[in-house]
């Protein structure tokens, strides 16, 4: 059962877009996903793709974080 979430900040969603087709192809799904579509991944894909994506979202507000700070 999937669930969809709704996002906080309706601007963010291309920037959120664009991170998760990043994240694919850096994971080299792209290929499968542009043939076969985001439905057909598996569990472990879908999983691998999110953490990723939530990796780089966390190191991006660290950076955002420690910017603002030396100021």
């Amino acid at each position: 059962m999937s669930r969809k979430k709704r996002i906080l900040n309706p601007l963010a969603r291309d920037a959120l877009d664009s991170l998760k087709y990043e994240v694919a192809n850096e994971l080299g799904l792209i290929d499968k996903i542009n043939k076969q579509g985001w439905g057909d991944m598996t569990t472990r894909e879908v999983g691998k793709l999110g953490g990723t994506m939530v990796k780089k979202m966390v190191k991006m507000a660290e950076d955002k974080i420690a910017n603002n700070s030396d100021r």
